[in-house]
């Protein structure tokens, strides 16, 4: 064998020894074993002094309203129950054969059953809406 192999494979196993270290290190420390599979320990919660006030609600999650027109209905029903309808907002204005691509993708790769007559109209409303030329600001 060449010397550049060798030194490759002497590195390659000094790595692999040194990784092992370390995972072995973590078991012996109690992150792998039975006791603790895995979590993750939080901060004790702050005391709270007299005449503390404060309170925490959930943050509102309000999906974007796509804009009003033919297919929307359509469009949010099937595409919402993949992700949310901000996965349409959030997007840069897209040239109108890459939303038939991205839907045609949804249906092919992604397995959404949307069916073949909505497919056009949903399309559509997605060029009709949020390509360049169409994206109200």
């Amino acid at each position: 064998m060449r010397r550049s192999t060798i030194c490759f494979i002497v590195i390659l196993g000094g790595l692999t020894a040194l990784a092992g270290g370390l995972v072995y290190a973590q078991y012996d420390a109690g992150y792998y074993s039975q006791k603790n599979p895995g979590a993750i320990g939080q901060a004790a919660l702050p005391v709270l002094t007299d005449g503390a006030s404060f309170s925490v609600a959930a943050y509102p999650l309000y999906p974007p309203e796509l804009a009003p027109g033919e297919g929307r209905e359509a469009t949010e029903s099937y595409c919402s129950t993949c992700h949310s309808t901000r996965y349409i907002t959030m997007q840069p204005p897209l040239p109108p054969e890459t939303w038939t691509a991205e839907v045609n993708k949804m249906v092919k790769v992604m397995g959404q059953p949307i069916p073949e007559e909505a497919q056009p109209v949903i399309i559509k409303y997605l060029q009709m809406h949020y390509t360049p030329e169409t994206r109200k600001r």
